[in-house]
């Protein structure tokens, strides 16, 4: 397996060329930037293992640049955790906190082989849509449901808030579906995903001959989605140049395509949505106050999956069941010890994130039972929680090492008696 490591600290890069150098199986080539790790990554490379904060260009860009190329794994700190998490969005399935033993990335990479070979053999037909209703219920999801409900009879704007992955595109569809609008065209375009010389082409359209390589006309999103619905996701990355634009359709209800003297009328809603704190950036002159007041008629925070414990279970459920019918396997279930790792882990990527997780734990689990290894969260800093036995044991181990096996030692420092403590260390087969 040929696979790209991107890292600019030369001594962590260093570290990870001799410890993979072990693993025959393995071709390994290292950078020491994005920018470099572009000009020499080709067809050949099977995989990208990549830093997140780097100089000039960072881990986001780099896989924005990559463009879906090749499937990557995030090596990150907890400084740049919320980072890593942006990278699901992009399509990323795994990442590593920082620090990890070379066992954990191995680890890591062979799952990621196997992911691959299961994938090649999946035929094109069968894919899984996971942005067609809820999978999951709560009450604090049945809370905000009723508000979206009340903004969908009418034509208001709305602002989406919440972290990534929280579901704010399937929330969006369903206000459209439930709008008067439902029966014209809803239209999604994530802000982040386009470069930024190219966003106001994608959004107004242009006329043949606009620009050098506009070799025909093209209508842009806000004409396509006449009469129905425009949802833009990312609106905090929105470049400052653009949103006057926007702002100027929004309110005159129309839009020119770039090289075109001619306005065209547009009839749509908006409903937009940003994990990105839109009050610090207009103080910060990154986004346009009025513009902001333009798109916040009804505001809707949806909460992160942790707040959401009741859905948990219910959404890895289905998406179990989905992917088992995807990769054509008999039913599998959740041990009960897994349903209490899925449970106990805060999912910073949100639902997303647990699709992720569970696709990849029914590819990866070779019995009809999936255990916490299938589900491999130790790595993205699930927290393994111990009961009193085994932190009773852990104890006296440590401090039998310390007094080197004297049991009598042990039992004074322990507060028990040896006859006791000897008991223990027989059930504990220490």
């Amino acid at each position: 397996m040929k696979i790209a490591i991107v890292e600019d600290d030369i001594n962590m890069r260093k570290s990870l060329e001799i410890a993979m150098s072990d693993f025959e199986e393995f071709e390994i080539k290292t950078f020491k930037n994005a920018k470099d790790a572009l000009k020499s990554i080709d067809d050949s490379f099977e995989l990208v293992i990549t830093d997140i904060n780097m100089p000039g260009m960072d881990g986001i860009e780099f896989i924005k640049t990559l463009n879906g190329r090749f499937e990557v794994i995030i090596m990150t700190g907890n400084a740049t955790l919320q980072r890593a998490i942006e990278s699901i969005h992009l399509g990323v399935k795994d990442f590593l906190l920082k620090p990890f033993d070379v066992e954990t990335l191995v680890h890591a990479i062979k799952r990621e082989g196997e992911v691959q070979k299961v994938k090649k053999n999946l035929p094109k037909k069968e894919t899984i849509s996971t942005h067609n209703g809820f999978l999951g219920t709560s009450e604090s999801l049945q809370s905000i449901l009723k508000i979206a409900n009340k903004a969908a009879k009418t034509d208001a704007s709305i602002l989406l808030l919440g972290q990534s992955g929280v579901g704010k595109e399937v929330f969006a569809n369903h206000i459209h579906e439930n709008s008067t609008r439902a029966k014209k065209p809803f239209i999604a375009i994530n802000m982040a995903a386009i470069p930024d010389n190219l966003i106001e082409s994608e959004l107004f359209g242009f006329e043949k001959g606009a620009f050098t390589d506009a070799s025909e006309a093209k209508i842009g999103q806000f004409e396509l989605a006449n009469g129905g619905t425009l949802f833009l996701d990312e609106i905090g990355e929105m470049p400052y140049a653009v949103q006057a634009k926007i702002l100027r359709a929004l309110q005159e209800k129309e839009v020119r395509r770039l090289g075109s003297s001619k306005s065209i009328k547009i009839d749509i809603r908006i409903i937009s949505a940003t994990n990105a704190n839109l009050a610090e950036k207009i103080q910060n002159g990154e986004f346009r106050e009025d513009l902001y007041y333009r798109l916040n008629t009804i505001p809707l925070n949806i909460p992160p999956l942790k707040d959401r414990q009741d859905e948990i279970l219910q959404i890895a459920d289905k998406i179990l069941e989905q992917n088992c019918k995807k990769y054509g396997f008999d039913l599998k279930t959740f041990s009960k010890e897994a349903q209490e790792h899925l449970l106990a882990y805060t999912w910073p990527g949100n639902i997303r994130e647990l699709i992720s997780v569970v696709e990849r734990a029914v590819i990866l689990s070779d019995s009809h039972e999936i255990t916490p290894e299938a589900l491999f969260l130790e790595s993205r800093g699930l927290k393994k929680s111990k009961d009193i036995k085994s932190m009773e044991k852990d104890l006296i181990q440590e401090v039998l090492k310390s007094e080197d096996g004297d049991v009598e030692k042990a039992s004074e420092i322990l507060g028990m008696s040896t006859i006791h403590l000897t008991k223990k260390i027989q059930i504990y087969g220490i």
